[in-house]
């Protein structure tokens, strides 16, 4: 566009030359003006600065599961989407205990989120284009999970596509109940859908035998498996019969700390991949590869243009741990859901976990 001004310039009278030379200064100045705007704006945030002046990250959960979200006799919270909202706090604050939990259901969370009850929704919920457009943005996926259906070992049934004419525990307003939906109908078999408010309501219908299968993530499954008097009693069929990329939503229009958000989930992941840990983050320094030193904010500015503390990741590291740390500590094979890495494993190593690296 500059170009082309110059170009009029130098065929104008000398009335035009001056129209011409305030009409190219106008241009470098909105160019200038813009690159400086869209520099504020990476750090610029309403949220973000609520947060800050609270002194605590407010997290919208999953009101009870296990290995995700659940809490126990004396109110405490664990589990992986816990672990994020307490990097989220240790990269914001240096400290992962400055966090308040929100239990919140399927059905009002995303109401829940706009009306700014929470900061960030850190709760079992799938990225898909609706929920992009109509409800805030992603900033990143923590787990890539499937749906899935579990029924009592005395049906009988192994397998999904015997399902047809059952009766099918569900719950209500999420992609559980539209997935379900589509796949009794691409296989032609019919089935008597009973609609819940919340997970636990349709988990405590299936316990009571009230429907012949349960219908959720296959995580959900496993979580709900192992939390029955009889686990052993249960099934969990093969089939995966959705995509289920789960991850942290926050309020559109804020990139800031959405970018807070997502790179507090990036710092967990490139820390497992550097081999970067909760023993080890202290021990990083100048003698160690750059992508470390960066991590451990020993170099660059990168906490700064967040609006952090260049410590920020360091801090998360710390007390918190890597993605891997997280995983193994609330759902992997050690631990009572016992579930393999598989998808959630890194890109080397044939996952599909990956983050953009920080630098």
């Amino acid at each position: 566009m500059i170009n082309s001004l110059i170009h009029l310039f130098k065929n104008q009278t000398s009335a035009d030359k001056k129209a011409a030379s305030l009409c190219v200064r106008s241009v470098l100045t909105v160019v200038v003006l813009g690159t400086v705007s869209n520099t504020a704006s990476a750090i610029d945030s309403v949220t973000l600065d609520t947060v800050q002046n609270r002194g605590r990250v407010i997290c919208g959960v999953n009101t009870n599961l296990p290995g995700f979200s659940s809490a126990n006799s004396l109110g405490e919270y664990s589990g992986l989407d816990v672990d994020l909202c307490r990097a989220i706090s240790a990269a914001v604050f240096g400290d992962s205990e400055k966090t308040e939990f929100v239990p919140v259901s399927a059905t009002e969370r995303f109401g829940a989120l706009g009306s700014n009850r929470f900061d960030v929704l850190t709760r079992n919920t799938t990225w898909t284009l609706d929920r992009n457009a109509i409800h805030g943005d992603y900033a990143g996926v923590n787990y890539y999970d499937g749906q899935g259906f579990m029924v009592w070992k005395s049906s009988g049934v192994r397998s999904a596509l015997e399902l047809d004419r059952v009766s099918l525990c569900v719950s209500r307003g999420t992609t559980t109940e539209l997935n379900a939906a589509d796949y009794f109908s691409i296989n032609k078999m019919r089935y008597t859908p009973l609609y819940f408010d919340d997970s636990s309501t349709a988990v405590e219908a299936y316990r009571n035998k009230e429907c012949e299968a349960l219908t959720t993530d296959r995580s959900g499954l496993a979580a709900t498996r192992i939390s029955q008097d009889n686990p052993d009693a249960h099934r969990i069929l093969s089939e995966i019969i959705s995509k289920e990329p789960l991850g942290p939503l926050v309020r559109a229009n804020d990139s800031g700390w959405e970018n807070v958000v997502r790179w507090s989930l990036n710092c967990m992941i490139n820390a497992e991949e550097l081999g970067i840990t909760q023993r080890n983050i202290d021990q990083v320094n100048a003698s160690d590869f750059p992508a470390a030193q960066r991590l451990a904010g020993l170099v660059g500015d990168f906490g700064t243009k967040l609006g952090l503390s260049n410590s920020w990741c360091a801090d998360i590291i710390r007390q918190v741990g890597n993605y891997g740390e997280s995983y193994e500590r609330h759902v992997g094979e050690a631990s009572p859901l016992g579930l393999k890495r598989g998808v959630n494993d890194l890109w080397t190593n044939g996952g599909l976990i990956y983050a953009p690296p920080i630098r």
